[in-house]
């Protein structure tokens, strides 16, 4: 099999890790990089042996590239993903697949004229984690998921991320920055959503970064930061969903499954591995469950790999444009629905990917 010849765009914190973990799936191959600071590309490529370092517009016009890796800052996904669709080209977004919800249709819609792929971030589902909980729950060692509670609490990325400005703005806070891990999962786990309703507050509107190289200075805060949400799903689950950054500390689960013949502890959904924890009827004691497939580390590329084999193959791909979409108006959903004292019935929807094999699913 021909591997697809990958172009990443945007090389800044998140780009290591996609180039490191793509460079090892025997269906990529990493060919180019581009960043609108050429010294960043130039660094990049450097580091992880990459050939060409372009300008985005060399990238786009490079007859070579069939897949466009997305990691711009989010207020850029929208114009990238449409600008590399029209040069015929496939492309894999980081989340969220875009801000504004009729952008995220306007990415599908273009993909589907052109007869190309649209891939998003996250691709954490994927990992052994998530898989096992899902094969828990299809096996039914819980019974029929009833509810389910999700928590990503903390107090904000200024203490550490060098430049955290765009985490405050519209398209960013606790929900759009760390929601799609959590949404994902849920869906992958339990289905679509029909309806969502939500508080949201700004609790503090200005934020101070206590890291270099901007340490000191101010943010003016624009969005939520912090959701308390409710999700009702088709199949009939309910679940709680709080995401915050005004949390100074917190004991509570990253997220539960309760079935109505036991309750699932899943990992963190910003992961890949374990731990794994099962209460059954009658148990004194959470059981650890093993995890039995494969990436349990830090796979973020997985996704790729996966859209590229799909590419190859002319199949379906699990890090799908529909699935992020959807993510995407729950998340639009939950805000809405704070503004106007109200339940958001979505108009999305999306299949819950398959289980992976538990080998060489990006292979065979």
């Amino acid at each position: 099999m021909d591997k697809v010849k990958v172009g990443i765009v945007g090389c800044g914190n998140i780009s290591d890790i996609y180039f490191t973990n793509c460079k090892e799936l025997d269906v990529l191959e990493v060919a180019a990089c581009a960043d609108l600071d050429l010294e960043k590309a130039h660094q990049a490529a450097a580091k992880h042996q990459v050939e060409h370092v372009y300008t985005v517009q060399e990238m786009l016009d490079s007859k070579d590239i069939e897949l466009i890796i997305n990691l711009t800052p989010p207020a850029a996904h929208v114009s990238l993903c449409l600008e590399a669709l029209h040069a015929g080209k496939h492309v894999y977004v980081e989340k969220p697949i875009a801000i504004k919800v009729e952008d995220g249709k306007r990415i599908l819609e273009l993909a589907k004229e052109k007869g190309l792929l649209v891939g998003s971030a996250p691709d954490t589902f994927l990992g052994g984690g998530i898989q096992m909980c899902r094969k828990l729950i299809d096996d039914g060692w819980i019974g029929r998921p009833v509810a389910a509670n999700a928590f990503m609490m903390g107090h904000g990325p200024e203490a550490w991320h060098p430049n955290p400005n765009f985490f405050y703005q519209e398209g960013g806070g606790p929900l759009f920055d760390m929601g799609p891990y959590y949404l994902t999962t849920l869906i992958y786990l339990l289905g679509p959503v029909k309806r969502v309703t939500a508080s949201a507050s700004i609790s503090v509107s200005e934020r101070t970064i206590k890291s270099k190289p901007l340490y000191g200075k101010k943010i003016q805060v624009h969005t939520p930061t912090h959701i308390s949400g409710v999700l009702d799903f088709k199949e009939g689950t309910v679940a709680t969903l709080i995401t915050s950054f005004d949390v100074w500390g917190s004991q509570v689960p990253r997220m539960e499954i309760h079935g109505t013949e036991g309750t699932l502890s899943v990992p963190d959904p910003n992961t890949f591995g374990g731990p794994i924890l099962l209460k059954r009827p009658g148990a004194n004691t959470w059981e650890e469950i093993p995890i039995l497939f494969q990436f349990t580390e830090n796979s973020r590329g997985i996704g790729v790999g996966n859209m590229a084999l799909a590419i190859r193959k002319n199949d379906e791909h699990r890090a799908n444009g529909e699935l992020a979409l959807h993510v995407l108006e729950i998340m639009h959903g939950l805000l809405m629905a704070s503004e106007t004292n109200s339940h958001y019935f979505l108009e999305s929807t999306c299949q819950k990917p398959t289980l992976v094999p538990q080998k060489d699913f990006l292979i065979k």
